[in-house]
Parts: structure tokens; C-alpha cells; sequence
């Protein structure tokens, strides 16, 4: 026990965005049908974890905008650890935030995330990661993701995980207004009132639907060509009604060297893929001024093999 005490896990706990975001249906459950290529992001938060022996979960923060109750996935996941070992120990937790709040970067599905595997190894459970990643779909559809992280093929609600290849190296360069956040739950309901007339899918349709995507792959393309092709179902949603959003794309789609763009999850964050993250990070500096005038925060981020990394 005196070696726990003195223990201190530190954890890097990276954005994603979406190469592929398609509503299927809406499954008898509630949930919807999703088919996702999900890819990690060196836009990364930072948690470290201590025990402390009173037995709490408490949770600091440099983001004065952010709950640090029991509503949030870090100290919801914390507890759910807890309940499972059944143990006397706490920890205290400080979250260095850097990806932005509801930004469809779904920075707090990675901090879930973190704190399972960051509660695991801080109090010495064991739990394999089948086990971390049972637990982790009972926080959230995207946290499941993080656990095994870098690209993936993400069905169902996105518990459903396959790794998926790609050669290139591509670099990621964001956009973002810091005053616009979205709610996902509002816009997955938009989406299916508008879109969706059946109240679930037929198995056999979801099949031909998940193999069409293992099938996608963003290696067939000729850079020249600019043929890399990114859906997003909710953009059809959110673009119409954001001004943010559509700014962000009509920008994105005018950069030098661009290979695509798209909205990120529900958004309201874009992103533009470039061949390589020095060429997304030379965009990023010579249009960083024309992005901040109209109102946007910005980034050039490198892609992840990983999702959370213990440093």
C-alpha cells in the first residue's frame, strides 16, 4: 500500500475526428446505427492521477468551464472502477484541458477513456482491455474508441470496433469558433426526424453497409486529383443551421494543397487533410491571421497510431 500511495500516472488523452460519419437508422433501443471510420489526433488533454487514502474522487482543472461533479465522464468513470474493485482507495485527479468543449471532438469520451485505464494501473486492478472496453461503452458510444484508439471502423452505437489501415501520414488542421458549441443529442434528433423513416435497420441492410465501408479506403487516391471523399450525415444538418460551420468549410475548401474537408461529429469543428503535417502546419501558419479575423481558433495536428498513452 505505501508503494500505491507514493504512485503518480500521468496519461495523454488525444482528440478524434471523423473520416467517415453515416447514420444508418435508428435500432429499437433508442440508439442509432452508426458506420464510422474514427481517427486519433495529437490535439491531446493531459490527466494525472494520484490515490488518496479518504477514499473520494476529486477532480481538478486548469478549464474554469468545465463541471468537475459527478456529471462529469472522469469522475463517472472513476466511480464506476470503484464500485467494480470494491476497494477503500480515491484519487485525485487533475485534468489539463486542451481540446475544446463540445467541439465534436469528443474530448470528453477521451478523458473517460483515460480514466479507465489510468484508475486500472493507479490502483493496480488488472483489468484486461476486453474488460476496459465493456466497461467503457457503458459511459458513452465514442469512449470504447479511445481504448484501442488510432484509426478505426466504429459500428453499431460505436462499440462495434475494427482496425482499419491506411499508409498515408496525413496531416489534420483544424478550425473551430470558441464561442459555438453543439449538442450532439439534438442533432442526431434533427437528423432523424428529418432523414429517417424506419424506426430500425434491417440486419442484412446494416451488413451490405458495414462492408461497403471496410471496403473505403483512403489510400485510392491521387493527391493531384484531390479525390479523397469524407461523409458526414449530421453536416447535413448542422451546416444548414451554423453560420460557424459553413465559414469554417467555405475557408477549409479555398487552402492551398487541401485534399479534403469535412465537419468533425456533430461539430461544430472542421477539418482539412493535407499529405503530410508539415504541409498542414505551413497552411496553418500562413492563413492564421485570416482564421482568427473571421473568428476561429486553429490547429495542425500529426495523426496517431494510439489512442491514450500512459507518459
Amino acid at each position: 500500500m505505501s508503494e500505491l500511495s507514493k504512485r503518480k500516472i500521468s496519461i495523454k488523452s488525444p482528440a478524434k475526428v471523423n473520416l467517415h460519419l453515416e447514420v444508418i437508422g435508428k435500432r429499437e433501443d433508442g440508439y442509432h446505427e452508426l458506420a464510422m471510420i474514427m481517427q486519433n489526433i495529437d490535439l491531446s488533454d493531459y490527466l494525472e492521477f494520484e490515490i488518496n487514502q479518504e477514499g473520494l474522487i476529486n477532480l481538478k482543472s486548469d478549464c474554469t468551464h468545465l463541471s468537475l461533479d459527478r456529471d462529469n465522464l472522469i469522475v463517472k468513470s472513476a466511480y464506476l472502477l470503484k464500485k467494480l474493485s470494491n476497494n477503500d482507495l480515491g484519487a485525485n485527479i487533475f485534468l489539463k484541458k486542451n481540446i475544446p468543449i463540445g467541439a465534436g471532438l469528443a474530448g470528453g469520451s477521451s478523458n473517460a477513456a483515460a480514466t479507465l485505464v489510468g484508475i486500472n494501473k493507479l490502483w493496480n486492478l488488472n483489468l484486461d482491455k476486453n474488460e476496459l472496453l465493456k466497461l467503457s461503452a457503458s459511459l458513452g458510444s465514442d469512449v470504447p474508441f479511445f481504448i484501442n484508439g488510432g484509426s478505426q471502423l466504429c459500428f453499431g452505437r460505436g462499440e462495434i470496433l475494427e482496425k482499419y489501415e491506411y499508409k498515408y501520414k496525413y496531416g489534420v488542421l483544424l478550425l473551430k469558433n470558441p464561442n459555438v458549441s453543439i449538442s450532439t443529442a439534438e442533432t442526431y434528433r434533427k437528423y432523424s426526424n428529418q432523414f429517417i423513416k424506419q424506426d430500425y435497420m434491417r440486419a442484412d441492410l446494416v451488413d451490405n453497409i458495414r462492408n461497403d465501408l471496410r471496403k473505403k479506403s483512403l489510400n485510392d487516391f491521387n493527391i493531384m486529383d484531390k479525390s479523397i471523399k469524407i461523409k458526414n450525415d449530421l453536416q447535413l444538418i448542422v451546416e444548414n443551421e451554423n453560420d460557424s460551420v459553413k465559414l469554417a468549410l467555405y475557408l477549409l475548401s479555398n487552402l492551398k494543397n487541401v485534399l479534403t474537408f469535412s465537419m468533425s461529429g456533430s461539430g461544430p469543428t472542421c477539418f482539412a487533410l493535407f499529405k503530410d503535417f508539415d504541409t498542414a502546419n505551413k497552411v496553418l501558419y500562413d492563413n492564421y491571421k485570416l482564421f482568427k479575423k473571421n473568428g476561429f481558433d486553429s490547429w495542425a495536428c500529426k495523426i496517431l497510431d494510439k489512442g491514450i498513452k500512459i507518459i
